[in-house]
């Protein structure tokens, strides 16, 4: 039988640690490759191929929404599984929205990342009990992110890794972009948002979840 390839994804050595130990418990299971840089998820899918990636959501530099999106835009066979501290609703649609197949809170994963594995790799989607009311209230219409209709791609970058205090040349070098080209967007998110300041943006990317409380 083919062993079920998986990397793992979150900025916590601890963490990535006891998420191997658990999974190579299990003999079908290989950890094929874990990371804590998210910018580094592509290239490392690329060279180790794996059926899944347990994702967190809470990274510097670009969060796991972004990465995700970027993940299954390149790489549409993959499956993700997110692995994530908050099970508030907004966390869970935007996710499951940027094509994640599982959503588990750290809290259980213990008990219910190994349910989760089984069922993305039946092509079935996958709730932990911790997110599933949450979910139940977004799909009556209740979902309370407006990140995603508001802000494209760049300028949720632009904004997350403003809010984590960056400067804009610093943020062009990161995203490999002119400083010029960072202004224009950080104009265009304060014009989006209707807001004025950075503390304005901070507190708007702490509750949109683009960067951790």
């Amino acid at each position: 039988m083919e062993k079920v390839r998986i990397v793992l994804v979150d900025d916590h050595q601890m963490l990535r640690d006891a998420l191997r130990s658990l999974l190579e418990k299990t003999p079908n299971f290989e950890v094929v490759g874990e990371t804590g840089d998210p910018f580094a998820v592509i290239a490392l899918v690329r060279k180790t191929l794996p059926h899944i990636v347990c994702m967190d959501i809470g990274m510097p530099g670009m969060n796991g929404i972004e990465t995700t999106r970027q993940l299954i835009a390149a790489f549409p066979s993959v499956k993700v599984i997110v692995l994530s501290s908050y099970s508030d609703q907004r966390y869970v649609m935007d996710m499951m929205s940027a094509g994640a197949s599982a959503y588990v809170t750290k809290a259980e994963a213990v008990d219910e990342l190994l349910r989760a594995i089984s069922a993305v790799r039946q092509n079935r989607k996958y709730l932990c009990p911790d997110v599933t009311a949450a979910a139940a209230g977004a799909m009556n219409g209740q979902s309370s992110s407006v990140l995603p209709s508001k802000l494209g791609n760049r300028e949720r970058q632009v904004l997350q890794l403003v809010a984590e205090g960056h400067t804009s040349s610093a943020i062009a070098e990161r995203l490999n972009i002119a400083t010029s080209t960072v202004e224009v967007h950080r104009r265009n998110i304060m014009r989006k948002l209707n807001m004025h300041s950075v503390a304005d943006l901070t507190r708007y990317a702490m509750s949109s979840g683009l960067i951790a409380h």
